[in-house]
């Protein structure tokens, strides 16, 4: 049993109670002190209370460019696919390493003597869902289905913050709450849907990071119903009082201002600030401090309430260790005088790597023109404005190194191999080239953060924070580059660099071979390279519907997803559905067994099936098992994921896949009951290799 150290104040004490220091540091801050803490960083220097900022980790420490998060000196650190290709992996295990990567990183910096960067309050992941291909962010999120971005949200939770009892290794501070998915108008726009939609779609990403011991979000610029989400009562009553959120709530930047200026929300500074602090929120990301100061002197805004906001950023402190004696801490040594930095480390290196190759989907492979036999090959033609580059977006940090689908490939097919580079300015070159090589390569894809500043893109099938797509087509320079390179030698290979789905309608039916992963990876072109190849075999699935065009989609602002929207409610003829991917080699599924043909609504049920490798080479398979409520009362989504196992079978084996369903997974939201409930009666039990690829299927009864 700990004893209190009577020599120390309570609230640097380890073995005092939690709330009892937060009291006892609070009862010692000046209202100055306190309203200062009201930003990012709650440190206090008069009290020894070193606080920790808040830094961005999407897909890596960014401490870099573009989005000069690194300032004046940035510094490298491993930098991992966009999130939707970690999503893209359908591998948890995988996601909770590369997010331990990156606290470690995180940590590394914020404490290394020669560094002293940063912080370990990190905002990531990015729990909302990519409902729309268009939207602008969709590269932050981990797809489109809630289940999937929930337990994906979850593993990076808990690699960010570690696994001891006590402390975090660093704090995961999810973006952005709620229904944050449109761009064009986001600084006034309004996410209308009913109490269902919040419930089981749009706040399930949240609810599950929160139970996965994430402390911390970020209100969303946005309106919710026509509230304000810096302002919603949903902030306290639901985040906080029913799914336990004690931790730090801040708001998005400048969203205290955008309360006046576009949401006419609020008269000024001093009641946007005191209606912000009132709603739970404890931290801003605006220039506050005068509107706070006279929001307490005209009395809009008290003292304790400021302390009750601030109550949940010293919460998050104290699990950092931050007020305790570095030696009762485990993280405190790391970056210690002789620890070199991470980002060089071989282990870094090869999670990063890992990452990469599992994250590439391969999505056509017409006559098994993929893998490139090197034995055989003696020429290349890699074309296009993706072929020798690393793009980074806005959240990216700079890598230490960044391997070019070029530099990937010369490395791997050696010299012998005549690998010839042309980037497609001059389509007639690049044709001619492709002409003369045995195999073509065309990269392509968007820029994710174009080349003309903040708010702007290149054309305008791109995206990024601010600006909204406005077609799922390749620009008509690219797609014109890809018509007459694939004529001029129909042994053309597509590589799809991109944030975003693209409705490849003429390629999917025309070229042989299409292969898609997302930007930023600082292992980019080695993995790619190793995927061509057949070094590995591609297993990355997607996360989000690929529309056949723009016109199979409701209006932007249509948040209802039940017009349509994702696969859950879809019914247009899709180019490729969610979950889908090939392989190198083919899987057969058979003997799907359910562990019990009855459960009660407080029971679970292990369904297996067996999966065979019975193609030529060994390979991975994502199986995938969703459900359907084939007599509901209400409506509910066509097919919906519910399980999901990336597994490696060899050429020739069989193995047996067993997941774990518990009956409070097929609940709906009653909001007659405020509740969720599961109704009785039948559940379809699907499997299969994607959400249009159902293979085997059983069927429960979910008894009263």
């Amino acid at each position: 049993m700990d004893v209190p150290n009577l020599d120390i104040p309570a609230y640097q004490d380890p073995a005092q109670p939690l709330e009892l220091r937060i009291d006892d540091l609070l009862s010692r801050m000046t209202l100055e002190e306190k309203i200062d803490c009201l930003g990012t960083n709650p440190s206090v220097p008069r009290l020894g209370v070193r606080g920790s900022d808040h830094i961005e980790g999407l897909h890596g420490v960014a401490l870099g460019e573009p989005g000069g998060w690194g300032g004046a000196n940035p510094i490298p650190t491993t930098t991992f696919p966009q999130a939707i290709g970690l999503g893209q992996t359908w591998d948890l295990d995988l996601i909770r390493r590369a997010a331990a990567v990156e606290g470690y990183e995180a940590r590394y910096l914020f404490q290394c003597e020669r560094y002293q960067r940063g912080g370990i309050v990190v905002r990531a992941p990015n729990a909302d869902l990519g409902r729309d291909p268009r939207w602008g962010r969709t590269e932050e999120c981990f797809g489109e289905d809630p289940y999937f971005n929930g337990v994906m949200t979850q593993a990076f939770v808990r690699g960010l913050q570690g696994d001891h009892p006590d402390y975090w290794l660093c704090a995961s501070l999810m973006k952005h709450f709620l229904a944050n998915s449109n761009e064009n108008g986001r600084e006034n726009s309004s996410s209308d849907f009913d109490e269902r939609l919040f419930r089981e779609y749009y706040s399930a990403p949240f609810r599950m990071g929160i139970e996965a011991g994430s402390r911390a979000f970020m209100a969303a610029y946005n309106a919710y119903n026509g509230v304000p989400c810096a302002v919603h009562p949903m902030l306290k009553e639901i985040a906080v009082n029913e799914w336990g959120q004690d931790g730090v709530i801040c708001t998005d930047g400048g969203a205290m201002k955008l309360l006046i200026s576009h949401h006419k929300w609020c008269a000024d500074d001093v009641h946007a600030v005191a209606a912000i602090v009132k709603a739970g929120i404890g931290q801003f990301l605006d220039d506050y401090i005068p509107g706070a100061q006279k929001a307490v002197e005209s009395k809009l805004l008290t003292e304790a309430e400021i302390d009750a906001a601030l109550r949940g950023d010293f919460r998050v402190m104290v699990r950092l260790g931050l007020l305790d004696p570095p030696a009762s801490v485990p993280y405190s040594q790391i970056g210690a005088a002789d620890e070199p930095e991470p980002w060089l480390s071989e282990s870094h290196r090869a999670v990063a790597r890992e990452a990469t190759e599992k994250s590439i989907v391969l999505l056509k492979n017409e006559g098994g023109v993929l893998p490139l036999d090197p034995e055989s090959l003696r020429s290349v033609a890699l074309i296009g404005p993706r072929a020798d580059a690393v793009l980074l977006d806005w959240y990216s940090g700079s890598p230490p190194y960044a391997v070019t689908p070029l530099q990937g490939l010369r490395e791997r097919l050696g010299q012998e191999i005549d690998v010839r580079f042309a980037d497609g300015e001059d389509i007639e070159a690049a044709a001619e080239l492709a002409r003369e090589c045995e195999v073509s390569i065309l990269c392509l894809g968007n820029n994710p953060v174009g080349s003309g500043g903040w708010a702007k893109v290149n054309t305008s099938d791109e995206g990024r924070e601010a600006v909204d797509r406005e077609t799922l087509n390749l620009c008509e320079a690219q797609e014109k580059l890809l018509r007459q390179v694939y004529a001029a030698n129909p042994n053309t290979i597509l590589v799809l660099i991109s944030s975003f789905p693209y409705a490849i309608l003429w390629a999917q039916e025309h070229v042989p071979a299409i292969v898609q992963m997302t930007h930023s990876s600082q292992e980019q072109g080695n993995a790619l390279a190793a995927a061509l190849v057949g070094d590995i075999n591609p297993a990355g699935r997607l996360v989000q519907t690929w529309p056949r065009s723009i016109e199979q989609l409701p209006a932007m602002m249509d948040y209802d997803i039940r017009h349509g929207r994702t696969y859950l409610y879809g019914q247009a003829d899709t180019l490729y559905p969610f979950g889908y991917g090939l392989s190198y080699t083919s899987f057969a599924y058979s003997d799907l067994q359910v562990s019990s043909r009855v459960i009660g609504p407080n029971d679970s049920v292990d369904v297996s099936v067996c999966v065979a490798n019975v193609g030529p080479q060994d390979g991975e398979e994502v199986v995938q098992l969703y459900v359907r409520h084939a007599h509901s009362q209400v409506q509910r989504p066509q097919i919906e994921l519910k399980g999901f196992q990336r597994v490696a079978i060899r050429a020739g084996e069989t193995k047996t896949i067993t997941i774990s369903l518990s009956a409070s997974q097929f609940a709906y939201w009653n909001s007659e009951r405020g509740a969720f409930v599961v109704e009785p009666g039948p559940i379809q039990i699907l499997v299969g290799g994607s959400s249009a690829n159902i293979i085997q299927e059983a069927t429960i009864i979910i008894s009263d």
